[in-house]
């Protein structure tokens, strides 16, 4: 599969195989989304939500972050000055449920006080800066990996930057479009480079791709028999045609 990168290609081939790129990414998008339809992401009532609720999510599921974020609104001390005052070992107690509560202590402690210390705690100030700024500056926050930043940069400032997370690296090494090994940087490259610089579109297609990852395309024994990405899978049309993998039906 050829790169998205200019290693000495021509203009013509390179936007030819992009555009290519964007129909087959386009595609899987449409299908999954009328297997599925609007999935109503993310689940977070506020932007500061969103951004503190990113952060507890790594290595987490929801249900246990839910737990986290509502330990922390019943005790008072959901806000950034909140946070920053109140002491570490009393924060990692609330946040317990969502797991490495120490280290997670430690993070939404630092986006608090980098809140606090560049933008007087107004986040939308924060937000309102362009998107890969923005995401530059999120990832020199400790404990602000890729993927916790491109979730900030979508679901709290609405703005376009495409989530990778382990469900997109698994679908699309299956469909034969990506590399399970690349780095995060350069699997992002892949969906925004070649897809429309659309904040909903992004939304609903991470979102989708979790959908899919949780329901159909598993681990370890994916539901290929009936996948609204079978026909264009080949470790779907291999698998349904070999028996290799449990369906629906069974």
């Amino acid at each position: 599969m050829p790169r998205l990168a200019h290693d000495g290609a021509t203009r013509e081939p390179l936007e030819t195989f992009k555009a290519s790129l964007g129909t087959r990414l386009m595609a899987v998008y449409h299908a999954v989304h009328q297997a599925y339809g609007p999935q109503h992401w993310w689940p977070g009532d506020t932007p500061f939500e969103v951004c503190v609720g990113a952060i507890l999510t790594q290595a987490a599921s929801w249900s246990n972050v839910e737990k986290g974020l509502a330990n922390l609104k019943a005790t008072g001390v959901f806000s950034p000055r909140a946070l920053r005052e109140t002491p570490q070992d009393d924060l990692a107690r609330l946040l317990y449920s969502c797991g490495y509560y120490n280290g997670k202590a430690r993070k939404v402690k630092a986006f608090a006080e980098h809140l606090g210390e560049r933008y007087g705690d107004d986040l939308a100030a924060m937000l309102a800066r362009p998107a890969e700024e923005l995401r530059a500056e999120l990832l020199g926050i400790h404990g602000i990996g890729e993927e916790t930043a491109d979730d900030i940069v979508l679901y709290a400032a609405n703005q376009p930057s495409f989530v990778v997370d382990a469900y997109t690296r698994r679908i699309f090494s299956r469909l034969g479009l990506a590399d399970e090994a690349w780095p995060y940087e350069r699997l992002r490259a892949l969906f925004m480079d070649a897809l429309p610089q659309d904040a909903a579109l992004f939304n609903e297609y991470h979102a989708l791709i979790v959908r899919h990852g949780k329901e159909r395309c598993r681990k370890r024994e994916p539901l290929c028999d009936g996948c609204p990405l079978q026909p264009s899978c080949p470790v779907g049309v291999e698998a349904t045609s070999s028996g290799g993998y449990r369906s629906l039906a069974k």
